[in-house]
């Protein structure tokens, strides 16, 4: 059996990381694993967790409107809204609205204790 140390280095070597600077050093999103790989949500949706956890990361909390989400992904406003639907019912994501004219607050949860289930405050 081949050493796992031997393992890692060779997949440390599948992939390479050409042109890195301070701006990209500094600018990645962590996204869970879990979320990644989860089948039951479309690749839109894990885009935008990971974009709502870009937002996050600075301030605890996010509360972009979907045009801002929308324009950053590329994306169409219907579908940003079909992407947090599929979120929120994965027990991903929570949905506060703030009020009339205000953006949502987005809760997102890093871990999750049931599919489709909705954590209490």
């Amino acid at each position: 059996m081949e050493p796992i140390a031997n393992r890692i280095a060779e997949i440390a070597r599948n992939i390479e990381i050409v042109g890195a600077d301070p701006v990209t050093l500094h600018g990645f999103t962590q996204v869970p694993n879990f979320v990644l790989t989860k089948k039951e949500i479309s690749v839109g949706a894990k885009l935008s967790y990971a974009m709502l956890l870009k937002y996050a990361w600075g301030d605890n909390a996010c509360f972009p409107g979907q045009v801002k989400l929308a324009d950053d992904m590329g994306a169409g406003e219907r579908s940003i809204r079909t992407y947090l639907k599929e979120l929120e019912a994965a027990g991903l994501l929570e949905i506060r609205q703030r009020g009339l004219g205000k953006t949502n607050l987005y809760r997102l949860h890093l871990t999750i204790t049931k599919t489709g289930k909705r954590r209490p405050s």
